[in-house]
């Protein structure tokens, strides 16, 4: 079944790939009611909770040096055992943050415990897949996190209907358990650390900040990153607030987009093999682009007609993850050099702990000052890192390679 879906065999990496589905099973919970469940569970604004949660952001983006150094020298699994302990005190403490200033020091503490999982899950698949199969595998790992999202998802939009304080508290106390069995399972998993020789030379920080190429790298996923945190940060709220939807709504686009990568994420890898990365990564831009056009459609509509329109777009969103998600995190990994791929995977995390930052105040703010300015500004920075993105391979030859499902074959 998971070859026809265009998956890789998964062996004796089954532990991992369920820790995988169990951690993301609670964040797919929590994602897309965090902004409504300080709403819902404070006195807080849109606007407050939005400068919060990008403080945080703001205020974790230092650890990713600290985090991709220490993965260099303990190795990523001790890494993301640490992270999922973090990640469970910092969901619980949620349970009694009821001003600005705790929500923003306790989702700090999350996303230091998240910074250290996903700082580390780029070098587990990297050591995991040969050569030739990464974007299978990082496209798989995509899949299985959204067979968790989805299932988190269903569970969340209950909860929105439900919506009283026992229900959104009850979000919490389940993600946390789900990141303690993440814990377990992983206990299991080898860890995979790159030897290297007494004599080697010593490098650091230094060498990563100085490849001009990489840099650039993590600056044009910077545009992919702004897209991907529509469906936490923007859709929400532009669905339940801005044009008054039923909240249903909300996990029906979580569903909707979870079931498709879970599904399609193998297949959209097969076909896009032979293509270049660079290509498909300006690609996966113009795709979120027709979706943004379409949420704003949406809100010219009758409520029945909206609801079918923003379930459409969610889906062709979704399409433009597909495309991009293994694609950067392939590049990334196999230009990054081993004995240093755990400060390089930092640094490329980066992009997203600045996009953590910046996205909950600008999308909350932009949403704040009319139903359609957030898509347009949306519109015209895919459309710039599109552009941005076909430069790539002037500078970076993995960016030039041609994605490839099989160990073996020609990238080149």
């Amino acid at each position: 079944m998971l070859t026809r879906l265009g998956f890789p065999h998964v062996g004796e990496h089954r532990r991992f790939v369920t820790a995988i589905v169990a951690d993301t099973v609670g964040s797919g919970l929590f994602m897309p009611i965090t902004l409504l469940y300080f709403l819902a569970m404070t006195d807080l604004s849109l606007v407050q909770v939005g400068s919060a949660l990008s403080l945080s952001a703001l205020l974790t983006m230092p650890g990713a040096f600290v985090i991709g150094s220490l993965v260099d020298r303990f190795g990523p699994r001790r890494m993301m055992l640490i992270g999922n302990l973090v990640q469970a005190l910092g969901m619980v403490a949620y349970l009694w943050a009821d001003s600005l200033v705790a929500v923003a020091l306790w989702t700090t503490l999350l996303n230091i415990g998240r910074q250290s999982f996903w700082g580390s899950f780029g070098n587990v698949v990297t050591a995991i897949s040969a050569p030739g199969e990464r974007e299978l595998w990082f496209g798989f790992l995509q899949a299985v996190r959204n067979l968790g999202y989805s299932v988190g998802g269903v569970l969340a939009g209950i909860a929105l209907q439900v919506g009283t304080d026992v229900a959104y508290q009850s979000v919490v106390v389940i993600n946390a358990v789900t990141f303690v069995l993440a814990f377990f399972l992983l206990l299991d998993v080898p860890d995979h650390r790159v030897a290297t020789a007494d004599d080697a030379p010593v490098e650091g920080w230094g060498t990563v900040l100085r490849d001009g190429p990489y840099l650039r790298l993590v600056l044009g996923q910077m545009g992919f990153v702004a897209g991907m945190m529509v469906l936490n940060f923007a859709l929400p709220v532009y669905v339940a607030e801005t044009i008054e939807l039923p909240g249903w709504v909300v996990g029906a686009i979580f569903t909707v987009n979870t079931a498709l990568v879970g599904l399609g994420q193998g297949l959209v890898v097969r076909r896009m093999t032979g293509q270049v990365r660079a290509r498909m990564m300006g690609l996966a831009q113009l795709v979120f682009v027709t979706s943004y056009a379409m949420f704003v459609v949406a809100g010219w509509l009758p409520v029945w007609l909206a609801v079918a329109v923003m379930l459409v777009g969610a889906a062709v969103y979704t399409g433009g993850e597909l495309v991009g998600g293994p694609v950067f995190s392939a590049t990334a990994a196999e230009a990054a050099p081993d004995h240093l791929r755990g400060r390089y995977l930092g640094l490329f995390q980066l992009s997203w702990g600045i996009g953590g930052a910046v996205t909950p105040v600008a999308f909350t703010w932009l949403l704040a000052h009319g139903a359609t300015t957030l898509w347009w500004v949306l519109v015209a920075v895919a459309l710039a890192s599109a552009a941005y993105l076909q430069t790539m391979p002037r500078t970076l030859p993995a960016a030039g390679l041609r994605v490839t499902h099989r160990a073996g074959e020609d990238a080149s």
